[in-house]
């Protein structure tokens, strides 16, 4: 088993402790009112990218960045999770206002959307760039038995 140590305190590290203050908290360096919320929206995942107005990344986050694996990346409600968590870090940069660019199929389009105002942020617009294509590769023959 071994000796038990028992620590002892005096009264000056006690002191020196309360007089210790809190760190600082961390400021951001740019204050922006408005910006852009890009969502890529997978079958496999959500990702979320604020920008400014000259497109210059502000903060970022996605499915996997919060802790979800495998299949439930995927989901509405991580995609709600992305937009809550995306629209905190937005509020600390002073954003007001954005507008959304969506783009992808999956599942997490419009919870991501949903999660990302219920902070209080204002939407001018919402785009769907989706990309669809114009009867693209040739599709692969059907298979023989």
């Amino acid at each position: 088993m071994g000796k038990k140590k028992i620590a002892t305190t005096t009264e000056e590290t006690i002191k020196d402790t309360a007089d210790a203050s809190p760190a600082p908290s961390k400021s951001s360096k740019r204050q922006v009112v408005s910006g852009a919320l890009y969502i890529e929206s997978t079958y496999n995942n959500t990702k979320l990218t604020l920008t400014d107005s000259k497109n210059n990344v502000l903060a970022w986050s996605s499915s996997g960045a919060l802790g979800f694996k495998g299949a439930k990346k995927g989901t509405p409600f991580a995609a709600a999770k992305v937009g809550e968590t995306l629209a905190a870090k937005a509020q600390t940069l002073g954003v007001k206002e954005v507008r959304v660019v969506v783009k992808g199929v999956g599942s997490g389009r419009d919870s991501a959307v949903r999660g990302f105002i219920s902070k209080g942020i204002n939407l001018t617009t919402i785009q769907d760039k989706t990309p669809v294509p114009h009867n693209g590769p040739k599709p692969p023959k059907p298979r023989r038995t």
